[in-house]
């Protein structure tokens, strides 16, 4: 398959996957099904994610397990990420129990700021000038947006934004440190991304069960899907849609870099604020598109320094390795 083919699969694939999911999950969380009923067990979604995605990372390490490298990381080292990836899936459900989906994907769209700090504490890493400036960018767009969708949105009270703001600033630490602890134990173990995506899914599902187990929010969940059919389908299709999302992030790192990878979501990210305001009927004052604007021209910004930055460096290799005359 030609590489530009095998490009627009991979931005095809990650456009739908996301989409989808999120107009799904803004869905599950924010209206109501038949007779009025809302389904606020955040719990049971982010178990219902993670055992489809343990399933389908399973059957796949199955079907390629002469082609795995054999595996090296301790299991138990799985536990810290799948631990946050799980604290951070249930804060981006919460989230929207306060704040607009827009406002949570603008706040997935800013956590380069959380990535960058986590990045010090756990990997001791640093960071060029215009991370900085495009992080301080990304924050003024947010406080941009952020009043604009309070003096817009009449509903939203002082309190529900204090307490939205954070619980996603909670979401964005736990991810933060989930990126950078997988992020390690690949440099450090060299495993596959599918046996990363195993290993975290596989302490997850054991973590959502002894915590539904414990509140009882089995029986919740279940006495919910069987009184509302259409909530079943929806959490059936954000979990496999989430799954699938998780495949093309892989493939498309491992195959294009994260450059691509940035870009495509970059573009996601926009799209599901448009397709969010279409289909639920979002309010943004000119105020908030100009917030909105700032930060993904941040992200553009930073995008276009990262790949100069890295042909610098590709074409210093490259003179290095010239033989004199």
């Amino acid at each position: 398959m030609p590489p530009w083919l095998m490009v627009g699969l991979c931005f095809f694939g990650l456009q739908l996957s996301y989409l989808v999911w999120g107009v799904v999950q803004e869905k599950i969380i924010t209206r109501a099904y038949d007779g009025g009923e809302r389904f606020s067990d955040s719990q049971f979604l982010v178990f219902m994610n993670r055992i489809i995605a343990f399933i389908i990372s399973g059957m796949y390490l199955l079907l390629t397990r002469h082609r795995q490298p054999p595996h090296r990381a301790p299991y138990y080292k799985y536990l810290f990420a799948s631990f946050s990836n799980t604290m951070s899936s249930w804060l981006q459900y919460e989230a929207l129990k306060y704040v607009s989906f827009p406002t949570q994907i603008l706040a997935k769209a800013s956590k380069v700021i959380p990535v960058m700090l986590m990045g010090k504490v756990v990997s001791g890493k640093t960071y060029a000038k215009y991370q900085y400036i495009s992080a301080a960018i990304i924050s003024i767009g947010m406080v941009i947006f952020l009043n604009s969708r309070r003096t817009a949105d009449s509903s939203m009270t002082s309190i529900s934004t204090v307490v939205g703001l954070a619980v996603l600033v909670g979401y964005m630490v736990c991810d933060s440190f989930t990126v950078n602890w997988q992020d390690r134990l690949s440099r450090e173990y060299r495993m596959t991304s599918m046996q990363m995506m195993f290993g975290v899914n596989l302490f997850s599902v054991i973590l959502t069960v002894i915590s539904l187990l414990e509140s009882g929010g089995f029986a919740g969940g279940f006495r919910f899907a069987a009184a509302h059919v259409e909530f079943l389908r929806d959490v059936l299709l954000l979990s496999v849609t989430s799954a699938v999302g998780q495949l093309f992030i892989y493939f498309t790192i491992q195959r294009f870099g994260p450059l691509v990878f940035t870009i495509i979501m970059t573009v996601r990210q926009a799209c599901s604020i448009l397709l969010s305001c279409f289909i639920y009927g979002h309010s943004v004052k000119p105020a908030g598109v100009f917030g909105v604007t700032l930060v993904f021209l941040a992200v553009a910004f930073e995008i276009f320094a990262r790949h100069r930055r890295s042909q610098a460096a590709v074409n210093a290799e490259r003179g290095g390795k010239k033989t004199p005359k």
